[in-house]
């Protein structure tokens, strides 16, 4: 792999800039730096630590249109949709500065000492690896709650998105975090292994593919390190005969083309009731054509590229291996250089690569289903486990099905989404740990049982 990285804008193939992996020497010097500022990071009291959350978001709303134009340029996400990931971190800075008191205070437990609590303690240096779909939303929904309960963190970026994690690291020491609290290493995933077996990385964080998840967690287990994967999805979309049309195809359809498709969590397999399967196929279709295609930094764009044209060819080569096994096309289907067009497949069963794999653009796999027995048995039919969303006006029914959906999530009349108040995160293939919520600062802190005799 080559010591240079280039960040490429997607709708035009324009190299932005280039920038020099770490050596080894600077490697190791960045985690020391971690290490030695974490001893200092960690005595500040939870008040202090909070109150530079107030700089951090200060900080950020300052530089929003900045931040957002490093997402737009760097992987081609639509600049509303960039703005949006912005102010959706600022979000989460108020929710954690509204709520890291209560979740990291001590927790009393009445046992026959005079005194038995829990304690909630940083552990020291986490390395995260973030994937490039959103950009500073994940780093910061990480970021955010392990540095406020006192650890140090070191990210390791996707490479096509340098520009943006240089810019989260200016963020934060602007806002008055040491330097040496956040600090990004680019570095290629060779290097990854050394930076894991370092003494003084204490746990790891990866969001990214199974394969990423399964290579990580075979290196921190050899080191025993407590390790959160956020892997892929296939997610479910269920869609009940009695389902409101009207008032959800908005958002049916987004859940499938926001950010281009290229969302773990995203609706990749719709499973509908054969009784309203016409009606809902035309009505996809119809909302799906309005979508305004054009330059990710025009601000009336809703869908441009994709982050890489690599990524045209990976959703090509599934596309017709389903085409060879029975699947048709709707609509779509056809692509230039790092476009690819909005695309509806049906006649979908499990077995095909767009059912049975993490299909990441803006492809939707339609299957049709018996009855409501049927479509529940076939959104089960997957090694993922992120989140499923039904569709249905009868909710009592709904809320039976919950049990019987082993996934992390389970949305009833909306798109499966993050949410800073709630916990984030999979079963099976899809990954093991919680981000956001009190889950997610619990995380990365050590559990430690006092008592006073």
């Amino acid at each position: 792999m080559s010591n240079i990285i280039r960040t490429i804008y997607p709708f035009t193939g324009e190299i932005l800039k280039e920038y020099k992996r770490f050596t080894e020497e600077q490697v190791i010097e960045t985690i020391n730096k971690s290490a030695e500022i974490f001893q200092t990071w960690k005595s500040i009291s939870l008040d202090k630590r909070i109150n530079k959350l107030n700089n951090l978001k200060k900080t950020l709303e300052e530089q929003k249109e900045q931040c957002a134009n490093f997402i737009t340029h760097e992987m081609g996400k639509p600049y509303k949709e960039s703005i949006a990931e912005i102010e959706k971190c600022i979000w989460l800075i108020e929710f954690y500065k509204e709520n890291a008191i209560q979740f990291l205070s001590d927790d009393i437990i009445k046992t026959e000492a005079q005194e038995s609590f829990i304690s909630y303690d940083p552990m020291g240096v986490i390395l995260a690896i973030m994937p490039w779909n959103y950009p500073f939303w994940q780093v910061l929904r990480f970021a955010i709650p392990t540095l406020t309960a006192g650890n140090t963190v070191l990210v390791k970026h996707a490479d096509n998105v340098t520009g943006c994690a240089l810019a989260i690291q200016r963020v934060f020491e602007t806002a008055g975090y040491q330097e040496g609290c956040f600090q990004t290493v680019l570095v290629s995933h060779k290097q990854v292994r050394s930076i894991i077996e370092n003494k003084n990385i204490k746990a790891v964080t990866l969001t990214g593919s199974e394969k990423a998840g399964k290579a990580i967690s075979k290196i921190t287990g050899e080191h025993l390190k407590k390790t959160v994967l956020e892997l892929g999805g296939n997610n479910a979309c269920i869609i009940w005969e009695d389902a409101d049309l009207d008032k959800y195809i908005k958002t049916i359809v987004n859940a499938r083309m926001q950010n281009a498709g290229q969302s773990c969590i995203a609706a990749k397999r719709f499973i509908i009731v054969e009784e309203i399967y016409d009606e809902f196929v035309e009505k996809f279709k119809s909302e799906l054509q309005k979508l305004r295609f054009g330059a990710p930094t025009d601000p009336k764009t809703e869908i441009s590229t994709l982050a890489k044209e690599d990524f045209v060819k990976e959703l090509q080569e599934q596309i017709n291996e389903s085409l060879k096994m029975g699947a048709k096309v709707v609509i779509g289907n056809k692509y230039k250089k790092a476009f690819f067009e909005p695309t509806i497949i049906e006649n979908v069963t499990p077995g095909m690569p767009v059912f049975d794999e993490e299909v990441f653009g803006p492809v939707a796999a339609f299957t049709k289903a018996e009855d409501r027995e049927h479509s529940i048995q076939l959104a089960s039919q997957s090694k993922f486990g992120l989140g499923t969303m039904l569709f249905t006006e009868d909710i009592e029914n709904a809320r039976k099905q919950i049990d019987k959906i082993e996934d992390g999530a389970f949305f009833i009349n909306e798109m499966v989404k993050s949410d800073p108040r709630l916990p984030f995160g999979g079963t099976k293939n899809s990954g093991y740990g919680r981000e956001l919520s009190k889950e997610g600062i619990l995380e990365f802190v050590n559990k430690k049982t006092v008592y006073v005799r």
